[in-house]
């Protein structure tokens, strides 16, 4: 029974906490995504479940027509009741296994909560179901469509912005058991897999080939996620982002149908763009089960090099200035000097740093084209004030000099003391407007006080901040809001985004606002209402329903 307590309690806590609920049990509660605590025994998931329904939702099941839904629509959404849960938690285990489905509050926990997250509430989802396949992708679908059960995606689970927190309960879908390499076309050079596997994992099976899929955000991420926030990584300028390098996608709709964006062709001028539609979605549309990628030839030749410079204004001149050269990069990242004061400390790296703002650089293509390409870099950052200039060649010295930007959120997560807490953020402007809004943040920052640093795909207009604060004391969590929240308004002033590559979840959906204005967020929100009328993909994510008078996050 004390169990079942404190699972009431965590199920049906209405309080958010504004930014990072730091957990000590949470974080030592995490175990190993591939063996969760599975095999409940369904009178088990009954008794939990039974604690387990949504606050203020006691309501009775309301199922009808088409015609009735669409009213329902209208309306504020309807979740399930306790009773109905009981049923569809029973209804699913039956079906899929008892071992597809579980409500351990150690696996709860884990699946509500990142150390990742700029943002966390107290809600957990009320069970983790652990689909093998799109077909059972389907069967929890129409299940949860029909007792009204919201749904939350997971894969890698860094959800920066709490975009799988589950401020409604529900169940979330972990792709955990969904990490296959479905189909492999080399002479098309195109990858099918599941969304449960890493990137890192995808490209080691997929290298004796020749091919590599370039998009390379943390080591952590897995191509669910990556597709639903519609991540980039180093290799962005180069290659571009997670929309540019999806073909075609399959997906489970809100009532459990299951639909395939388009062929597999590099081009195509067939319909609507669906594809787009659903990559950078979070979860809000449909269930992404299955994704073609776009892959690469893997280089002949990479250079890996840096440079430093004595500010981040002269790092982003001279990005400016390579990129205004036509000069092609491979990657181009900046580490300013404190987080390579950071890498330093965490002892990460098989080297000690210059405590310097540091531009890391990759160059790809023949012998020939490499060393002109380094030529040309090498004149442009001496002459913006370069100071050192390294270049590595071997795989071994290549693999060194890039740690220290591989490393750059671990190092400062491995800092932390222990009630602090680290608060994240990105925004992308244009190039041009990139070394202002760094001076301009870097300034900001400082003044806090605190332990910050500043770390960004350069070659974009993208970057990144992190931020050490202590999670108990309520002056600094909100002196630290107070900085995020302007340097996002910067960027838009400046005609640039909220959120480059972490995606809105609920932590920017203010900003989203802002920044597409009441008639594009309306136009979002009817794109939503007819492919999911009774808002059970993901809700409380990108935008809220019109009608919902305590939006979640605000």
């Amino acid at each position: 029974m004390k169990r079942l307590s404190r699972l009431a309690r965590v199920f049906t806590a209405p309080t958010l906490r504004n930014r990072r609920l730091y957990s000590q049990h949470a974080i030592s509660s995490q175990i190993s995504r591939k063996s969760p605590r599975v095999g409940i025994y369904v009178v088990a998931l009954l008794a939990s479940a039974s604690t387990a329904f949504y606050a203020g939702s006691q309501l009775q099941p309301t199922v009808g027509t088409a015609s009735q839904q669409a009213i329902i629509a209208k309306q504020k959404p309807l979740y399930a009741s306790r009773a109905e849960l009981e049923k569809a938690i029973a209804e699913l285990a039956s079906e899929l296994g008892s071992d597809a489905i579980t409500t351990d509050d150690d696996e709860l926990r884990r699946h509500g909560y990142s150390e990742w997250s700029s943002i966390n509430i107290e809600r957990m989802p009320v069970a983790i179901a652990y689909p093998k396949s799109t077909g059972q992708v389907s069967k929890i679908a129409k299940v949860c469509a029909r007792f009204k059960i919201p749904m939350v995606p997971y894969s890698g689970g860094s959800s920066v912005e709490g975009n799988f927190s589950a401020p409604y309960g529900g169940i979330c879908i972990d792709f955990a058991n969904m990490d296959k390499i479905v189909a492999l076309h080399e002479s098309d050079m195109d990858v099918v897999v599941q969304p449960g596997i890493g990137w890192m994992e995808m490209n080691r099976q997929i290298k004796p080939c020749g091919l590599f899929f370039p998009v390379d955000p943390g080591p952590s991420a897995m191509i669910g996620g990556m597709v639903g926030t519609s991540c980039s990584g180093t290799n962005a300028v180069r290659y571009g982002t997670m929309k540019d390098n999806v073909i075609n996608l399959t997906v489970v709709l809100a009532d459990g149908s299951i639909i395939k964006t388009r062929h597999r062709p590099r081009k195509t001028a067939a319909g609507y763009n669906l594809t787009s539609l659903f990559v950078g979605s979070e979860g809000t549309l449909g269930i992404v089960t299955e994704v073609t990628l776009k892959l690469a030839p893997i280089p002949a030749e990479t250079k890996v090099g840096l440079a430093t410079f004595p500010s981040v204004r002269d790092a982003s001149n001279a990005a400016t200035a390579i990129l205004r050269a036509g000069i092609q990069m491979g990657a181009m990242e900046i580490m300013d000097e404190v987080q390579m004061d950071v890498v330093n400390r965490a002892g990460g790296t098989d080297r000690k740093w210059e405590v310097m703002p540091t531009m890391l650089v990759k160059f790809i293509g023949s012998s020939g084209q490499i060393a002109e390409t380094t030529r040309q870099f090498s004149e442009i950052a001496t002459s913006n004030g370069g100071g050192t200039l390294q270049f590595a060649s071997t795989a071994e010295e290549q693999a060194s000099l890039w740690a220290a930007r591989k490393q750059a959120l671990w190092s400062i997560l491995s800092l932390r003391e222990r009630d602090e807490e680290v608060w994240t953020t990105d925004v992308a402007v244009p190039i041009s407007r990139l070394p202002e809004l760094i001076d301009m943040s870097k300034k900001e920052v400082a003044a806090l006080g605190l332990f910050a640093c500043i770390v960004g795909h350069i070659g974009d207009g993208n970057f990144h901040a992190a931020i050490l604060f202590d999670g108990r004391n309520a002056e600094q969590r909100a002196r630290v809001a107070g900085c995020a929240e302007r340097m996002v308004t910067r960027a838009l002033e400046m005609e640039g985004t909220c959120t480059g590559e972490h995606g809105i979840g609920i932590g920017k959906k203010g900003f989203l606002k802002a920044e597409l204005g009441a008639g594009g967020i309306a136009m979002m929100q009817k794109v939503k209402e007819s492919l999911d009328p009774l808002w059970i993909m993901n809700p409380g994510k990108v935008f809220d329903h019109p009608l919902e008078d305590r939006p979640v996050g605000h």
